[in-house]
């Protein structure tokens, strides 16, 4: 995960307090709720339906620094691949959170998360839990379990964020995601999937690199490069419509409806145009390899609001 440390903004998201038109946002979609708690209200930009909203008039410039013939990739898959979350009680024992990077763009600790919570594979080694009642969200980045006696986490970063509120991250500060998001709200789902069938939000996607400036909902950039072609953290992107879906059945079906209904939030510097989920073993992943089929010329970007600079 690349990162960068950012000034503070001067512009915020209409939903986070930055003036941008109706059309530019989408409109409000039934959201999802997951252990009796809503995933972020659903005015929330990650629940927005931007099917309709205008396509930016830097869209070819942004997909085509993405990769117009690299390929849709589910990272995720029915084992351990991809990031895991875990739900807890209320009653959940907090513990100490020790901060190794981030600490002043973090929220201080202690955190519900037990010794017990699953850590993603690889150098990000996220660790999400959702826990029940408070429907509070608790995200680290590069988490590493303290060995007894000792209690608690060390990680790089982390962020809470409240699910009922939506509330955003401050101006400039990072999450668990470079791009100052929850990660959670963007993750595709078995239990949607295959279960009703439907995703009602937008995915988490990683480009290979992201201009200085990010856009709402978006709260930190992860770059020094100023190319004005180069996609901002949190610029919204979509499957376009005209992109037929005849071919695709199962899982891949519902999660491209999902690309052109909902749309992919620009996340973190990654892979390019790799969509995020959680691992499950009711996921077909034969059929998920068939997302392989859509190239980046298929996507374009909706107007997501002003630029903001670091």
């Amino acid at each position: 995960m690349l990162r960068a440390l950012v000034l503070s903004a001067t512009a915020l998201c209409a939903v986070s307090g930055v003036a941008i038109a109706a059309t530019s946002l989408g409109t409000p979609g039934p959201g999802t709720r997951v252990a009796g708690c809503p995933v972020l209200p659903a005015a929330d930009a990650f629940n927005r339906d931007i099917s309709t909203a205008p396509v930016d008039a830097h869209s070819d410039a942004y997909v085509r620094s993405i990769g117009l013939d690299a390929r849709l990739h589910p990272d995720f898959a029915s084992k351990t691949y991809g990031i895991p979350f875990k739900v807890v009680a209320k009653s959940q024992k907090r513990v100490p959170i020790h901060f190794t990077d981030y600490g002043d763009e973090s929220d201080k600790g202690p955190y519900p998360i037990p010794a017990s919570a699953p850590v993603e594979g690889g150098s990000d080694r996220h660790v999400i839990v959702l826990q029940r009642g408070t429907c509070m969200l608790y995200e680290l980045f590069g988490a590493q379990r303290l060995s007894p006696p000792a209690r608690g986490w060390n990680a790089a970063s982390g962020a809470k964020f409240d699910l009922r509120s939506g509330k955003p991250r401050p101006k400039g500060w990072t999450s668990a995601d470079a791009a100052g998001l929850p990660i959670f709200p963007g993750l595709a789902r078995a239990d949607e999937v295959v279960g009703a069938k439907s995703i009602t939000h937008a995915l988490r996607v990683t480009v290979p690199r992201t201009q200085k400036a990010y856009v709402s909902p978006a709260r930190h950039l992860a770059s020094s490069d100023t190319d004005p072609d180069l996609p901002p953290m949190g610029l919204r992107l979509r499957l376009k419509a005209s992109f037929d879906l005849t071919p695709f059945h199962g899982q891949a079906l519902v999660i491209l409806k999902a690309l052109k209904r909902y749309g992919m939030i620009v996340a973190d510097n990654g892979s390019p145009w790799y969509i995020t989920g959680a691992p499950d073993r009711r996921w077909n992943d034969d059929n998920l390899h068939t997302l392989g089929q859509v190239p980046g010329s298929a996507f374009e970007a909706v107007q997501s609001g002003p630029l903001v600079r670091g």
